[in-house]
Formats: structure tokens, C-alpha cells, sequence
């Protein structure tokens, strides 16, 4: 049984779902503090020029201690028709466009109050375009405790894991030996970003997996799961 534990993000990058094709359970920690100038609320897509922000407002003031589960939109600005109008414009002629812009499109015309549910929404969107099947829980509705790497061994004991997968950064925080006397195997991810077919010339890593999903299509998650140059046509 091995499980993932990572923050939602909006429209999230490959590496996001690379580890969760490969485990068997993943839990969105939903029910920590909110992080401002992070990836909860943004991430990037291919434009001519390189790469651009997609970046979703939300309101924040005189509430730096916010919780992911208490953080509003601010829908006075028209992001949703922005962050539409972005993709068309510059993946309307990827080869893929039509097999995954109408899912696009229901995402960005529903109305969407909290941030926490719009990643959600978004992470459905990309999951459900590469093919995964991990089933996706939430922490906020796990019965745990604890903090920092207390927190992610409960979560791993209330699931019965035996196994732990880890993004690289977690080696800074995680204490291994409280792992190992709980007999749950620690692993971590190390991911090499595939390199693809993109829209303009050249090839720019680290963005949405939704470039990918436009670029393609159903070899997506093999190119995701490969970790080598790869083209796509």
C-alpha cells in the first residue's frame, strides 16, 4: 500500500501526477495554512515568448494565518474568462486542443467561491485526461493528528501504508528513523522531467500538465511515466 501525501495545487505539473500513477492512494493536504506567492493559486503554461502565469485572485487580506479550506476567489476580477481565453489562444492549434479544451471549459464556467475546490476541480480535470485511477483522498477528512512528520504518519497509519512516497524536498523535514520504527518504507521521488513536443519552437519544462495533455494526448502519461525525451505527434 503505498501512499502519497502532497498540498492541491492549481492546474498542477507533471511531477504532481507522476507520483500519483504510482501510488495507491494519494491525499490532498488540504487543512493547512494557505501560502501566499505559491503554487495553490498559479502555475504556468507554454506561450510564443516562453512561459506565462495563470494566476487565480483570491482574497487575502488582513488574513495571513488562513487556512487552504477557508481561502476565497476574489471573483470581482475576471480570471476565468482570462485563464480561458489564455489556453484557446495559445493551444487552439496544439494537436490535441479539441480532445481536452471542452474539459477546460467546464471547469472555468462553473462559479467557484473557496481556491480549495477550483485545485480540486482542476486536478480531476488533468487525472481524469492522463488516465489515472489512484484513488484521491483528503486529510481534512481523515480522522489524524500531529504535526509536520507526526501528521504524515498518522495519515499513513490510518490508511494502513506500507509505504511512503515522498517528493525530494521531503529528505529536508522527514525523519526517517520515526518511519522506519512505525515498519512503513520511505521512498522518494526523483523525477526527470520528460522533455516533449510543444507548441512553439523549442521546449520549456516544469509548466501545467495540461501542456502536455494539449500536446499529447493519450501518450501522455507514458511520456509522464518515462522520464526521457520523448515525441508526441
Amino acid at each position: 500500500m503505498r501512499v502519497t501525501i502532497l498540498q492541491p495545487s492549481y492546474l498542477p505539473w507533471l511531477g504532481f501526477f507522476e507520483q500519483m500513477s504510482r501510488s495507491d492512494k494519494f491525499v490532498l493536504l488540504d487543512d493547512v495554512q494557505y501560502t501566499r506567492r505559491d503554487w495553490r493559486n498559479r502555475n504556468r503554461i507554454r506561450v510564443k515568448e516562453g512561459w506565462a502565469w495563470l494566476t487565480v485572485p483570491v482574497l487575502q487580506k488582513s488574513k495571513f494565518s488562513q487556512s487552504l479550506l477557508e481561502t476565497r476567489i476574489d471573483n470581482s476580477v475576471a480570471w476565468r474568462k482570462k485563464h480561458l481565453e489564455t489556453l484557446r489562444l495559445h493551444y487552439c492549434k496544439a494537436p490535441f486542443f479539441a480532445d481536452y479544451f471542452p474539459l477546460c471549459q467546464q471547469v472555468y464556467e462553473k462559479d467557484w467561491t473557496y481556491l480549495l475546490d477550483l485545485c480540486l476541480g482542476t486536478i480531476e480535470l488533468i487525472k481524469q485526461g492522463l488516465g489515472i485511477e489512484t484513488l484521491i483522498l483528503r486529510s481534512s477528512e481523515l480522522e489524524t493528528s500531529g504535526e509536520k512528520t507526526e501528521r504524515l504518519l498518522s495519515i499513513c497509519r490510518a490508511l494502513q501504508a506500507t509505504h511512503y512516497l515522498s517528493g525530494d524536498a521531503g529528505s529536508n523535514y522527514i525523519s526517517e528513523t520515526d518511519f522506519a520504527s512505525q515498519g512503513i518504507a520511505l521512498e522518494y521521488q526523483d523525477y526527470t522531467h520528460p522533455v516533449y513536443s510543444q507548441r512553439y519552437p523549442g521546449f520549456v519544462s516544469h509548466l501545467s500538465a495540461i501542456d502536455l495533455l494539449f500536446n499529447c494526448g493519450k501518450e501522455s502519461l507514458n511520456i509522464l511515466q518515462a522520464q526521457e525525451s520523448a515525441g508526441c505527434s
